[in-house]
């Protein structure tokens, strides 16, 4: 069987990451990526489509547990469409239950559409007529935990019970950002499944792995010796942030920063950053509203930057403040663009930098 390419866009709920815990058993190359309903599903399909434009390899797009407006089908039809007729071999397969995608389902025939399944029941059914599943002897069993959960079939009490601990295990796993840290937060989700499949054969198996969630966690962050799962985290993160600086380095009048999005805990992870990588001046967190949260280390003042980008202010050390305007957006490339046209317009207007720390 040849090795497909796959871009894989599912939903952000345990359905969603449980179709992409299957496909992960197929021998192929898969570029996965996740959205929730709104303007990040055409956010991701226009990602997706970059990632295809930018090569000529042939390529599946699978879409699982996400219902595409007719809008979202129509266009993602056509330029799937116009790839093939310049001699491209892009194919498109979705599987959904969602009843709200039966417009889309009717027009297109890649679009397949069952809402007495599951979505990771019709993908895990799928990959066994059009993959080979490896390694699988659990997923059977699993598969219909998932499926008793999402479609709440709670006459299926061990499988409902056993879903419930699971769904809230995706649900309550939010130690890393997913828009700064898409792939990394899939594996640290996808890995806690894995963990969780090892509890079905226990007596009493929905409580033994609701006792064990908060270690599982611990042991995925933990390197050498153990520490809250707080500051397990904030090492695991401020480490993830030491490999982006190739893309997420920023100069402000001489100055160098560090820009990131949404990662949250501005005091602990900001600080720790710097402490670790004291070539930068100062980090910039900016959240899905335009908040921004500036620390530094005594380089330079953060109150003043924060005044010429936002008219903030605070601390020299610690300063906040809002983009006024500012779109949300679901990839990290389209944020930095927004901040570095900011940072031009003001570097064109604002006074110099003060050099020393404010008193």
């Amino acid at each position: 069987m040849n090795t497909k390419n796959i871009y894989h866009l599912s939903h952000t709920d345990l359905d969603g990451y449980s179709c992409q815990l299957v496909m992960s058993y197929t021998p192929h190359n898969i570029k996965s990526f996740n959205a929730n309903y709104g303007a990040e599903v055409r956010s991701r399909l226009e990602e997706i489509m970059d990632s295809i434009k930018a090569n000529s390899l042939s390529a599946t797009i699978l879409i699982t547990d996400l219902n595409l407006t007719m809008d979202e089908a129509r266009w993602l039809d056509r330029e799937v469409n116009m790839l093939c007729e310049k001699g491209r071999d892009i194919k498109i397969t979705l599987l959904d239950h969602h009843g709200s995608g039966q417009e889309s389902a009717n027009k297109f025939e890649w679009y397949y559409l069952d809402t007495t399944r599951s979505a990771t029941k019709i993908t895990y059914d799928y990959a066994k007529e059009h993959f080979t599943l490896q390694n699988t002897e659990w997923m059977s069993a699993y598969v219909n935990i998932v499926n008793a959960v999402d479609l709440w079939k709670q006459d299926e009490a061990f499988n409902f019970e056993f879903g419930k601990v699971c769904m809230r295990l995706i649900s309550e796993t939010r130690e890393l950002n997913r828009v700064t840290f898409g792939d990394d937060d899939r594996f640290y989700k996808l890995s806690l499944l894995k963990e969780a499949v090892k509890f079905i054969d226990n007596e009493k198996a929905n409580i033994a792995l609701d006792n064990a969630i908060h270690m599982m966690k611990k042991e995925f962050f933990k390197t050498e010796e153990d520490d809250t799962l707080d500051n397990l985290s904030t090492a695991y993160i401020v480490n993830l942030l030491g490999q982006k600086t190739d893309i997420m380095t920023i100069y402000y009048k001489g100055y160098k920063g560090f820009l990131s999005y949404s990662v949250g805990n501005t005091s602990i992870v900001g600080n720790g950053f710097l402490t670790k990588f004291d070539e930068y001046d100062f980090i910039v967190d900016v959240s899905s509203r335009g908040t921004m949260s500036f620390r530094a280390n005594n380089k330079v003042s953060v109150s003043q930057i924060a005044k010429e980008w936002v008219d903030g202010g605070g601390h020299p050390n610690a300063s906040g403040g809002r983009i006024i305007g500012f779109k949300e957006q679901y990839r990290y490339d389209k944020v930095k663009e927004q901040i570095l046209k900011l940072i031009a317009d003001k570097e064109a207007v604002a006074g110099d930098l003060e050099y020393k720390k404010e008193s």
